[in-house]
């Protein structure tokens, strides 16, 4: 039998029966409640739901809504503990308990924000129902008039297949939409509560939790990692005091200033809409001749043409906030801050050959490198550095610090170590987690504030905005990955996909029939925006500095090494060259000369164009930059922890070759933490000269050399000589040759490198350091060497000679 609850008929007397007896409508009730105790629960119902009502007879937080003083401090709520729980009940059968229903609400908990565990499943050893858990017989046929016969329209289980496989996909990102994900902590040195009073940063050794998404901007969700692009840098704090995302990119610039620029920027890059070309790429046509248009973009042109549009990994990229954030203390005290991720492993890139090459063999190079690297255990990190300074200090910048188009050169404003953050978990499943995780500009805690920077304030809208039509409807907060580990109480109700049931009848405030519940927290534990003067016309324009649109670009050219010089010109000259229209690319080469000379020659001449006149400045006068190079702003500047783990390094194997030394050297990578793949002309084992058998897991026709951080080729004369007559052997040794790559050479192997063409020396005659050759006499230090040249990650001084022996 279910559980039934049958009030106690109330005692005699014409009060209480009339008590009882009103207590049982819902449209309407007695002026006045009987005294004395309530008869029955409906009863006690009304009259605890008159008492709760009744201690709160007028709003007393009514005059604390005006004036300065009570803006700057709002008072919390006003509140009266209800006589009992029935009083705020929605109804008052909560109390009977089922398998589904379950009982009560728990007094003050919202259950749905708790851990992904209450909605993780688990199929194994259980058998196939439909979505309503209806057990399924026969999921091999639809259901037929006789085995011949057509298809009945009865057929449900066929029907709810159907139905929500032709539904499985959403709208996917307009920009960001191809991106990787894991869970993770962030963990604070010390906390600096001089500062800001954010959770995450109040005190040393706090933990946490996080979700972090990575992604390319331009392309479509099915697009390649290895574009040429600005990659996405999210990270979804779940901190005690809500979720706060910091949400940003692995450059500290971007390419407008205002967000009423946002939609033709995106527009302009996205595929051409009458032949929707190219995908996830920024050479054509609308892309340039946007940004030529528009030299505020050209300091992100910089960035965008450099290496570090192409990285090596996620892991191998830092992160910046973008905009200039305020952090606000306890005592309502601010001050400006840049916020910046740097990843423990160094900042390491590929070159353009090589992108272009894995984006064939691997498009979901990026992704894979993400995941087998959590996988295995080797947990990507990054350390959380802020730039702090006064709005005093900011004022006396020759730049605007609320101009999005402009760093704060780590010279005048040096970064302070605050925490670390670690990715430790993979998600269990990339629609739920990866796909539906919902970032927001917006999206703040106590201690973090925003500026006034106008495309900062396009952000804050737009996110929401976004999500909604993304996900179904204005309750994708409640998604698991998306709902935070704060409690969540408020008094918006209904939308689509609604999770949260809520219990009572008040969904407003003020309230008195839910005893003021929820109420504002006030002044000393909610959030409160920071006071800012705004007494000033409604323009629309832009400040003075926002004019100067080459002295930062300038900047970050001139701070690159001549290597990266040399391949932000080659790109300027690729992308350019991709356009059909030669005006624009003329255009661009005339902004350019603004920022360098040398530059604008360099790309000229890969164009066939003369040099044309500089394009007019805005700023008439150039300011006069406190930082005319940053070391900071090369990626040579931070070349990581100098290990080699989670490197791979292809070690060609064949039959007859020294597998002894491969299998020590593989041991010794291992013991590095780096990967070590026996690569071979098919899959499947060989035996070594030795007459062991090792165990291909590649060929060099499903992995090319591309793919790997560097390259040992075996000793053994017929081993050696199997691998010089395979067809892909001298391209394999060549790609890594040409990506700067670290070779290692053993005994008979030689032959391998003089028939690839393969020169020992750079350029200037001194000896390549990554190009090795090792025996048997000298192989224990071999491998030590060969170890430092791969923790160089590559060796740009070859790049010349590569040239060369790509054209030979």
């Amino acid at each position: 039998m279910p559980p039934s609850r049958t009030p106690s008929p109330p005692e005699s007397g014409s009060a209480a029966t009339s008590a009882a007896a009103a207590a049982r409508n819902t449209d309407s009730g007695a002026a006045h409640l009987p005294g004395g105790p309530p008869p029955d629960p409906p009863s006690q119902k009304a009259a605890h739901a008159q008492a709760l009502a009744a201690g709160m007879p007028f709003n007393a937080n009514k005059p604390l809504e005006h004036g300065m003083d009570n803006a700057l401090r709002p008072p919390a709520g006003q509140t009266v503990q209800p006589l009992s729980s029935a009083a705020t009940a929605s109804t008052l059968s909560e109390e009977i308990n089922s398998e589904k229903a379950g009982g009560m609400a728990m007094p003050g908990l919202n259950a749905t924000i708790e851990s992904l565990d209450r909605v993780r499943v688990d199929s194994g050893g259980q058998r196939l129902t439909t979505n309503q858990g209806v057990p399924i017989a026969d999921n091999q046929n639809s259901l037929k008039a006789g085995l011949r016969g057509p298809a009945l329209l009865e057929d449900f289980i066929l029907r709810e297949k159907i139905t929500h496989f032709d539904h499985e996909r959403i709208p996917e990102r307009i920009v960001h939409a191809r991106g990787s994900g894991a869970h993770g902590y962030f963990e604070c040195y010390e906390g600096i509560p001089q500062f800001t009073k954010a959770a995450p940063l109040r005190e040393g050794g706090k933990i946490t939790p996080v979700f972090v998404r990575f992604s390319t901007v331009a392309g479509e969700r099915g697009s390649k990692d290895t574009a040429r692009d600005v990659r996405g840098f999210a990270v979804k704090f779940y901190t005690d005091e809500g979720n706060w995302d910091l949400v940003g990119n692995n450059m500290p610039v971007f390419f407008i200033q205002d967000a009423m620029k946002f939609p033709d920027l995106v527009h302009a890059v996205k595929p051409e809409p009458h032949h929707q070309m190219p995908q996830a790429a920024s050479a054509h046509d609308t892309f340039w001749d946007f940004v030529s248009l528009m030299p505020e973009s050209t300091h992100m042109l910089m960035w965008h043409m450099s290496d570090r549009a192409i990285p090596r990994s996620y892991r191998m990229m830092q992160g910046f906030g973008v905009h200039t954030f305020r952090l606000v203390n306890e005592a309502g005290d601010s001050v400006f801050c840049k916020f910046h991720w740097s990843p423990v492993l160094g900042t390491h890139s590929l070159m353009w050959d090589e992108a272009v090459k894995i984006s064939g063999a691997d498009p979901d190079f990026h992704r894979r490198d993400l995941w087998e690297a959590i996988e295995a255990g080797e947990f990507p990190e990054w350390e959380l550095g802020l730039q702090i300074f006064t709005e005093e200090e900011a004022e006396a910048f020759s730049f605007d610090v609320l101009d999005a188009t402009k760093i704060v050169p780590e010279e005048l404003v040096p970064l302070t170590p605050v925490g670390r953050l670690v990715l430790n978990r993979n998600p269990d499943n990339f629609f739920a987690e990866t796909e539906q995780v919902a970032f927001c500009a917006a999206h703040v805690v106590p201690g973090i504030d925003f500026t006034n920077d106008p495309l900062l304030a396009g952000r804050i809208h737009s996110y929401v905005d976004t999500q909604i039509t993304r996900l179904g409807g204005p309750n994708f907060h409640e998604l698991p990955i998306n709902a935070p580990m704060a409690q969540v109480h408020n008094n918006q109700r209904d939308g689509m996909h609604r999770q949260a049931i809520h219990r009572g009848r008040a969904a407003y405030e003020p309230n008195s029939l839910g005893g003021g519940c929820p109420f504002q927290a006030g002044a000393s534990a909610g959030f409160m925006t920071f006071p800012q003067r705004a007494e000033q016309d409604k323009v629309r324009g832009k400040p003075e500095k926002f004019a100067d649109h080459y002295t930062q670009a300038t900047l970050f050219f001139e701070s690159q090494t001549p290597t990266e010089q040399a391949h932000i010109a080659a790109a300027f000259r690729f992308e350019l060259s991709k356009c059909t229209v030669p005006a624009v690319r003329e255009r661009m080469v005339a902004s350019l000369v603004n920022a360098s000379p040398l530059l604008a020659q360099q790309v000229a001449d890969g164009l066939g164009i003369p040099v044309p006149p500089a394009l007019p400045r805005a700023l008439a006068q150039p300011v006069n930059p406190e930082v005319t190079h940053s070391h900071a702003l090369s990626l040579t500047a931070r070349p990581g922890d100098g290990s080699v783990r989670t490197r791979k390094v292809a070690l060609l194997v064949a039959d007859g070759v020294q597998g002894e030394q491969i299998a020590a050297i593989q041991a010794a990578l291992l013991a590095e933490g780096a990967v070590g793949r026996l690569v071979g002309p098919r899959i499947g084992p060989f035996r070594t000269a030795e007459g062991e058998t090792m165990e291909a897991d590649a060929s060099m026709e499903n992995e090319p050399g591309f793919l790997f951080d560097a390259l040992v080729l075996p000793d053994g004369a017929e081993g050696v000589e199997l691998l010089s007559a395979h067809a892909y052997t001298e391209q394999f040794i060549k790609d890594q040759y040409q990506h700067g790559k670290t070779i290692l050479a053993l005994g008979a192997s030689a032959t391998l490198l003089a028939e690839a063409k393969i020169p020992e020396t750079l350029p200037s005659g001194d000896a390549d350091p990554g190009v090795l050759r090792g025996t048997a006499e000298n192989f224990e230090s071999t491998i030590e060497a060969f170890v430092a040249a791969l923790a160089r990650h590559r060796h740009p001084a070859r790049e010349i000679g590569a040239l060369v022996v790509d054209a030979g």
